[in-house]
């Protein structure tokens, strides 16, 4: 008995130790690259980029956007964006590894004991939720008004995503997550994640193929200042509002109450 305490105990310095090299390491490389990166206003820097003259010049005729950083975001590097979208999702399903509460089979109990206490959200606070009706409808009507006009004006779907997230933990927080989970549960919040990703790729792997390869597109610009313009932006910027809305709410669920209901099972 005492070898094995002995082993487990080598075991979590040898672990402690490597973590701090580890860390160490990468510090050391980002402050050597760091090095490299010319200074700031440097007369060698170069002034002219001949990148985002294409961005400021033609993304309005090429996107259809008059939002010059959506035409960027969702169009010239709609790439990394679908990179970007991706890392919050795998972001969410690592959360949901180490912090999913199961319950134990015999009675029901949630396995870790920190969860049982009474949570702080779904009291009976009339403050807190007559500040949630007067806030929740604007707040979501203001984040979908935020996604549908990223392309026309300041906005997109991150920013309109973020809040309409911001207002389902609200509702979460003023009513309970069970109420909501009627609706957004385990398996809704996986097919809406899923069908997002799956449709962004899908849009812009037929614009990367007609791109690559001199293929006229079918996807109509439309006119700039309409809502039904900029070619694939509207879709993409919903796409990527509905990810960042849905794993802000994952990741209040996981971390205050283990999970993300079943829809109330």
């Amino acid at each position: 008995m005492k070898q094995k305490h002995d082993g487990q105990r080598t075991l979590r310095t040898a672990y402690r130790i490597m973590s701090v090299a580890v860390c160490l390491t990468l510090i050391t490389v980002l402050l050597i690259v760091v090095s490299w990166m010319p200074q700031f206003g440097g007369g060698e820097n170069p002034a002219e980029n001949e990148v985002y003259k294409r961005y400021v010049e033609s993304g309005t005729s090429e996107g259809g956007a008059v939002n010059t950083v959506a035409d960027m975001i969702l169009d010239y590097r709609a790439f990394d964006t679908l990179g970007e979208s991706n890392v919050l999702f795998t972001a969410a399903c690592i959360v949901l590894i180490l912090l999913r509460a199961d319950k134990d089979p015999k009675d029901g109990r949630l396995l870790i004991p920190e969860l049982q206490a009474e949570p702080l959200h779904g009291k009976k606070d009339s403050i807190l939720r007559g500040t949630a009706m007067i806030l929740l409808p604007a707040g979501l009507l203001f984040g979908v008004c935020i996604v549908l006009n990223g392309h026309l004006s300041a906005g997109g779907g991150f920013s309109g995503g973020a809040i309409i997230g911001a207002a389902l933990i609200l509702f979460a927080m003023a009513y309970g997550p069970e109420k909501l989970e009627r609706t957004l549960n385990r398996k809704t919040w996986s097919w809406l994640v899923w069908s997002a990703l799956l449709v962004y790729t899908l849009l812009k792997t037929y614009s990367f193929y007609t791109g690559a390869n001199g293929i006229e597109s079918i996807i109509p610009l439309g006119e700039p200042g309409r809502i039904l313009s900029g070619g694939m932006i509207l879709p993409l910027n919903i796409c990527v509002g509905v990810v960042v809305a849905c794993t802000m709410y994952a990741f209040y669920a996981l971390f205050s109450k283990g999970g993300i209901g079943s829809g109330g099972k």
